[in-house]
């Protein structure tokens, strides 16, 4: 909530957008944050906003741009709502101004989608497009395998219409329904902070673009470590069960063990934690890592071939429990 929050304070505070562009952010403000009613038989427009500041920037909007006056009313939220909610209504000249911006037709019937003239506009009406959009019922989460842009909408093909001003923009948007409730999600990453400054958040694109990279930093950390982490247990099973066998084998050889493999053998135990490299440089003469893993090898097989014959437990027989050979 707090992103979201710094979004629309951000996109709030944005002035001196020309007229047509306010035209669009604030048509869809109506259409996303209410939209038409009946009241005495005259049509009236309303949009409730979760913000003071948001609701008289849509009535000063409404105002300059289209000659009407509008009343803010703090109303009652619907369920699932937080703080204080505000109305902005226009019922007087509603009807006229629902044709003037698309929210009716020409023969009075709503418009569920958004008006074409405001979906094939310039970048910059249908970045103003997807500020009203956002400003009305927009979100965003922080960064993340979860992260996601998206707009309550009032109908699929509102969806619609704002996926196809996303398109327009270069911003790969989906449609899609939770629990009934049509919604615009965007979730790449690049795309989530074109669109925040697009719209004019450019603060809160910077600021959510370096939370990305802190937390790609963070869990490729995390990645390496867990990487280095499961080697480390790996190495160290597989020198516990090497010195287990080496052992179990010179107590079944004895004194038939060939020296040069009891050689091998002992320095295996001596230096439980070194690498096969390191055995190599510490026998005398020094011996390559491949001599000293064949000779440990053919022992191991010549002690496991007498256990056979002599049917008691082999080399294997003595690794702890718990640990893959």
């Amino acid at each position: 909530m707090a992103l979201t929050t710094d979004v629309k304070a951000e996109l709030v505070s944005i002035r001196n957008a020309p007229p047509t562009v306010r035209v669009a952010e604030v048509t869809a403000v109506l259409r996303f944050a209410g939209g038409l009613h009946s009241i005495a038989n005259r049509v009236a427009v309303e949009a409730e906003v979760d913000a003071d500041l948001l609701a008289r920037r849509v009535a000063r909007d409404l105002a300059e741009l289209f000659g009407v006056r509008p009343e803010i009313a703090q109303v009652q939220g619907a369920s699932g709502h937080d703080g204080a909610r505000y109305a902005v209504r226009v019922i007087g000249a509603g009807e006229t101004l629902a044709r003037q911006t698309g929210l009716l037709d020409q023969r009075r019937r709503p418009v569920r989608g958004l008006p074409n003239r405001l979906t094939t506009g310039s970048r910059q009406e249908l970045a103003g497009l997807w500020r009203g959009a956002f400003l009305a019922a927009g979100s965003l989460s922080e960064p993340g395998r979860s992260a996601v842009l998206e707009v309550n909408c009032p109908s699929s093909e509102a969806a619609m219409a704002l996926v196809g001003a996303a398109h327009r923009l270069g911003i790969a948007a989906k449609a899609r329904e939770v629990r009934g409730m049509p919604r615009v999600v965007v979730r790449e990453g690049d795309a989530i902070r074109t669109l925040l400054s697009l719209m004019g958040a450019e603060r809160t694109a910077a600021a959510w673009e370096e939370m990305r990279q802190r937390r790609e930093v963070r869990a490729g950390v995390n990645r390496l470590v867990n990487f280095d982490d499961a080697n480390l247990r790996r190495s160290a099973q597989a020198a516990v069960a090497a010195c287990a066998r080496v052992e179990r084998a010179l107590e079944i050889l004895g004194d038939g063990v060939p020296e040069h493999l009891r050689t091998a053998g002992e320095l295996r135990l001596a230096h439980r934690d070194a690498s096969l490299d390191e055995l190599g440089h510490h026998a005398d003469p020094p011996l390559t890592k491949d001599a000293v893993a064949g000779r440990i090898r053919r022992l191991l097989a010549m002690a496991d071939k007498r256990a056979q014959a002599e049917g008691i437990p082999g080399t294997e027989s003595a690794v702890p429990a718990g640990i893959e050979i």
